[in-house]
């Protein structure tokens, strides 16, 4: 085990297994977020002087786009609990024996006035069941709309209008040593603040990488360092500046214990953002890639490959028909700059050209036999192609020829339900149609087994043959029970 496997241990230690993609991503909500997010950022109070001595602006302002993310994973398989703290972070879970479901916790960020929350994909990832829960102790299932295990970030959605939410900021300007605050759910203690400082940026601390998921090579790791108090629970949580900016999504805590002890880190804002505009727009997170092989430029490194100066980062081998030997980079070529931006180690320079996406020309600034050469590189995905990759819609229930949606809490609260998805629209020839559900049914349970969201609907069905009982609430109130066949 790494040395670092002893130092570090996720900050939230109950997130759980992703869905996929449930929800069909939306292209013109992509764009107006962007506006809603200045619109919200323009009402914001800017900091004032001996803002740093009091908090209670901030507070005010942050608390309550930060909520309560309650997952249940529906069952355990037995076994002994592994002894690598990083199995339940990579998605492998505690395994324990005859425990049934099981209840995680972590933290979210309310980013739209109708319901879209950014969290850690580790405190979603297998989640069969995802509550939010607000500021305000109001309650909601969430829909996963999407995530990205590379940087560890997830997007759900609740039925709601008119939330308050937090307006992202540009973590390129964070400095070290400004003031922050972090908010979110350690311990089941909600609402929790605390306050630090940005002790470093751009670590990489390997915590995504795993040996044995190929796609972990792939993760982009440049957390923003603090010494603000984070403990499990905190996970997906928000790391603000002192005007109330989003600058981070709290992670992973640095300890020997499992709770605070020094140090926390966070995804930086302009990496989160970049994937859930992705996942918006695109269904999935669009990544430009250079196609090297690289390593930090060290003393030890300078002194074997005799480099006059120990700084940027030494391109070790190129990938064959990449990007980057398309565009003439070789083997020794040490990169000092990606567009206007200096990087200086790994981990700066993935989290320049991950906010890239396939397709984009960017400038890169190598040293190569103590001379700069400036080259023009076209990005490629990992498949090596520059287009960019567009999701279609997934069929939420095709064995039901049927399309759902999510129910907003007036509805369950008229109805008195405390679960349910709506029918929006029925096939001519489909099972409900014969079976002669009405729409705007409310369906609650598939075979006795509660609904939850519209991606409940498919899992359920998926594979199913023969009868199927489903129970809900008719449009007039009444209970609708219903016998269908499938085929």
């Amino acid at each position: 085990m790494k040395k670092v496997v002893g130092l570090v241990l996720v900050a939230s230690l109950g997130g759980i297994v992703a869905l996929g993609v449930n929800k069909l991503f939306d292209r013109e909500r992509s764009s107006e977020f962007g506006a809603m997010q200045m619109a919200r950022y323009a009402s914001l109070a800017e900091a004032g002087p001996g803002m740093t001595q009091d908090f209670t602006a901030v507070s005010e302002v942050v608390t309550p786009t930060v909520v309560h993310v309650i997952t249940t994973v529906e069952s355990v398989s037995s076994g002994s609990v592994p002894t690598d703290p990083f199995d339940f972070f990579r998605g492998h879970g505690f395994s324990l024996p005859d425990m049934g479901p099981q209840v995680g916790s972590g933290s979210g960020v309310i980013i739209s006035e109708d319901g879209y929350i950014i969290t850690n994909n580790h405190v979603i990832n297998g989640a069969a069941k995802i509550e939010v829960v607000l500021n305000d102790k109001r309650k909601y299932m969430a829909e996963l709309i999407g995530s990205d295990p590379n940087t560890d970030i997830a997007l759900i959605k609740v039925e709601e209008k008119n939330l308050p939410f937090a307006v992202f900021g540009n973590s390129d300007e964070v400095k070290v040593g400004q003031w922050v605050l972090a908010v979110g759910n350690p311990f089941n203690l909600t609402s929790t603040v605390t306050a630090g400082i940005v002790s470093a940026k751009g670590r990489n601390l390997n915590l995504i990488r795993d040996p044995q998921n190929p796609e972990s090579r792939y993760a982009i790791e440049s957390f923003i360092q603090t010494d603000a108090a984070v403990n499990p629970g905190n996970s997906g949580g928000a790391l603000v500046s002192i005007d109330g900016k989003l600058i981070g999504i709290n992670t992973a805590i640095a300890s020997q214990t499992g709770s605070f002890s020094g140090y926390s880190f966070a995804v930086p804002s302009n990496i989160a953002k970049k994937v859930i505009n992705d996942v918006m727009k695109y269904g999935s997170v669009q990544r430009g890639y250079l196609g090297v092989e690289i390593r930090d430029v060290n003393a030890e490194l300078a002194d074997e490959k005799g480099l006059k100066d120990v700084k940027g980062v030494y391109v070790g081998a190129v990938n064959p028909k990449s990007a980057a030997e398309e565009a003439g980079i070789k083997a020794g070529d040490i990169i000092i700059k990606v567009g206007e931006v200096s990087v200086n180690s790994s981990s700066e320079l993935q989290e320049q050209i991950s906010r890239k996406n396939p397709g984009d020309k960017v400038s890169v600034l190598v040293k190569r036999d103590g001379k700069e050469k400036l080259f023009d590189v076209v990005l490629k995905n990992k498949e090596g192609k520059t287009a960019i990759s567009v999701e279609t819609k997934l069929d939420q229930a095709s064995a039901l020829g049927a399309n759902f949606e999510s129910i907003s809490r007036e509805e369950r609260m008229k109805l008195k339900v405390i679960n349910g998805v709506k029918v929006k629209s029925i096939g001519g020839r489909s099972a409900l149609s014969k079976a002669g559900i009405p729409e705007g049914y409310v369906l609650t349970h598939i075979d006795k087994k509660p609904v939850y969201t519209v991606g409940d609907v498919k899992k359920m069905l998926e594979g199913k043959k023969g009868g199927v009982l489903l129970e809900g609430v008719n449009p007039d109130g009444s209970k609708g029970v219903y016998g269908i066949s499938i085929d």
